[in-house]
């Protein structure tokens, strides 16, 4: 990995001070007070060339504008019975913090379905999650801990993965590039868990294609992980599917739907969908909101990520011609796309 040295920074703080006001605007929604962190993560992304890493913060800055992202805290998806289908199919939560005070975000890959509502939506959700989390979350998180805290662990949990996940690609694919392009270096360990053979399948065609700093944070652990989690977290931050062997992500957790993490019901759902709801209103005294998804612009995915997806979906083929499955991934449409 490369060290990001004192003179990458100034160089990178030079060039960001020279640009417009309105890209200022929404750079300051990005650092939230912190500047010089911010500029590591892109130069990390970027493997420390100033230039590129200038090229690719700016590129996020006129993203955010061109779709409006300052605001789309301000844009609850409802009513909340659908946004309720969303959360159901998009199983994405928050179940606590690790001793060191980094959120743990869970993903329940094999048993989300995302067939509720269109892609736009599933984006909106997902962008709302990562802004509440940099913008709330962690800020909150650093005061708390008294030190700088930028990044999450990440629970994907594998449970239920089936050949119909190529329902999913075209979907998956562009959420991962608005992350990798927008939020990068958010992520300290993504840590797989539950994980079927069909998983280990395509890990193992798709770790070599991976850059050597990615691979580093991909853990595979054993069962349900709880024995490896609880070496950083407390029981209480576990996931509801990790807190026991086989009980993979479930409806329901053991406590009920407070205990999944998953659930609408769910606590951090509930603080974020309020917080949206009330700043909804706030902005609503200013300029009357329009209803329906927010369609945000799908960024080129790096040629790298293509070759990534192109990898999963071959794979994904060949084993489901195996098993006499010939359904063509360009057949496949995701709803309302």
């Amino acid at each position: 990995m490369v060290c990001i040295t004192e003179d990458m920074i100034k160089q990178l703080q030079t060039s960001m001070d020279e640009i417009a006001e309105p890209l200022q605007k929404t750079f300051q929604n990005v650092y939230q007070g912190y500047r010089t962190e911010t500029l590591v993560r892109f130069l990390k992304a970027r493997d420390g060339s100033v230039s590129k890493a200038h090229k690719m913060l700016v590129d996020c800055l006129n993203w955010r504008i061109d779709n409006e992202i300052d605001q789309i805290l301000a844009k609850p998806i409802v009513p909340t019975d659908f946004y309720r289908g969303v959360r159901d199919t998009q199983l994405v939560g928050m179940s606590g913090y690790t001793r060191e005070g980094l959120p743990v975000v869970a993903v329940g890959v094999g048993l989300s379905t995302y067939d509720k509502a269109s892609i736009h939506y599933y984006i909106q959700s997902h962008i709302q999650m990562n802004e509440y989390r940099d913008r709330i979350i962690l800020p909150s998180a650093s005061k708390k801990f008294g030190r700088y805290i930028g990044t999450c662990v990440k629970v994907l949990d594998m449970t239920g993965l089936k050949l119909s996940a190529l329902n999913q690609i075209k979907l998956l694919t562009a959420i991962s590039t608005i992350d990798d392009l927008n939020y990068p270096e958010k992520t300290d360990t993504y840590y797989i868990v539950n994980a079927p053979y069909i998983f280990s399948a395509c890990w193992k065609v798709v770790r070599p294609l991976l850059q050597e700093r990615t691979k580093k944070k991909v853990q595979v652990l054993s069962g349900s992980g709880k024995d490896e989690l609880l070496k950083i977290m407390d029981y209480a931050s576990l996931p509801h599917f990790c807190k026991r062997e086989g009980s993979g992500s479930s409806k329901h957790g053991r406590n009920g739907t407070n205990d999944n993490c998953f659930s609408f019901d769910h606590a951090f759902h509930q603080q974020l969908y309020d917080y949206t709801k009330q700043q909804a209103l706030a902005l609503e005294a200013v300029a009357p909101s329009k209803e329906g998804s927010v369609h945000v612009t799908l960024p080129e995915p790096d040629p790298d990520d293509a070759k990534i997806a192109e990898t999963i979906e071959s794979t994904f083929q060949r084993m489901g011609e195996k098993n006499g499955i010939c359904q063509s991934f360009h057949e496949i449409k995701i709803n309302g796309d």
